[in-house]
């Protein structure tokens, strides 16, 4: 596992090098921000409805769908699909192509913006939107087939810069990343990670991409039961505090993360 890792790094980076320069210069200041604020990330339930612009609010749907609201009202579902949806319809759909329960083939068409994370004619997907107090943007991996082979590009990590902080959700992530992918992610302040070992990378690749991402707050997600999420946290446990949540919804800010990073688990599979 951890070969095909390497050689599918490997070819991302040949991929990579072509547009790196110019996707780095996009990469806004603020997902290189670094607070130092005491650690409280408080449920959403201590919060009036209305958020705050310095504010976000994370609520987990399940398997891998979150929904992501900003103050100024854009609403955001990850891993849009036929099976699991938020209650409400979403501004921004993202998707992935690894599973039909990571994208929809018939989606909402009150859905304004839907961002799938591969290019249908085998190209690299490239998004980079804007929409009120969003920008939305990407980096492509790969994953692999049913075959073993793999699929350049399948994958995509999609980064949503609000409230002065960066979210990254890593999608159907099948192995670690490059330099040139980690520079392109940028510095997250949240991260949203598939951990259930097998079908996306193997628990020692999910740990060694969080080490290397350093993200102030781990969200973990497709963990399909209690089995696989205690073992991804009696691994990690070694490396960073857990928290357990007892609500799915949790608002943050630039203010609230901690200083280092803490897994948070929010209810759901």
């Amino acid at each position: 596992m951890r070969m095909a890792r390497s050689l599918l790094a490997v070819t991302v980076v040949f991929g990579a090098l072509a547009w790196a320069g110019a996707a780095a210069a996009q990469v806004a200041d603020r997902c290189f921000a670094v607070s130092q604020a005491p650690s409280v990330v408080r449920p959403a339930a201590m919060h009036p409805t209305s958020l705050s612009p310095a504010e976000v609010r994370l609520t987990f749907v399940g398997h891998a769908t979150w929904l992501i609201e900003s103050a100024g009202g854009v609403k955001i579902a990850t891993d849009y699909n036929d099976y699991i949806r938020p209650p409400v319809v979403p501004d921004i759909a993202t998707m992935n192509r690894a599973h039909t329960t990571h994208y929809s083939m018939f989606p909402d068409p009150a859905v304004k913006n839907v961002l799938r994370g591969w290019d249908p004619d085998g190209g690299i997907a490239k998004h980079d939107l804007t929409i009120g107090d969003v920008r939305v943007r990407n980096v492509a991996t790969n994953i692999r087939d049913w075959s073993g082979g793999s699929i350049i590009y399948g994958n995509s990590i999609f980064i949503f810069e609000v409230a002065g902080m960066c979210l990254g959700h890593l999608g159907h992530l099948h192995h670690t990343l490059s330099e040139q992918q980690v520079a392109h992610v940028g510095q997250l302040d949240v991260v949203m990670v598939a951990v259930d070992g097998t079908y996306t990378m193997d628990i020692e690749g999910v740990v060694e991409t969080l080490r290397t991402l350093r993200a102030r707050l781990i969200l973990p997600m497709h963990y399909f039961n209690s089995y696989t999420l205690n073992r991804f946290l009696e691994r990690i446990g070694g490396d960073f505090p857990v928290e357990r949540a007892t609500e799915p919804m949790i608002v943050v800010s630039q203010a609230t993360l901690p200083t280092t990073p803490k897994v948070l688990v929010l209810p759901g599979f």
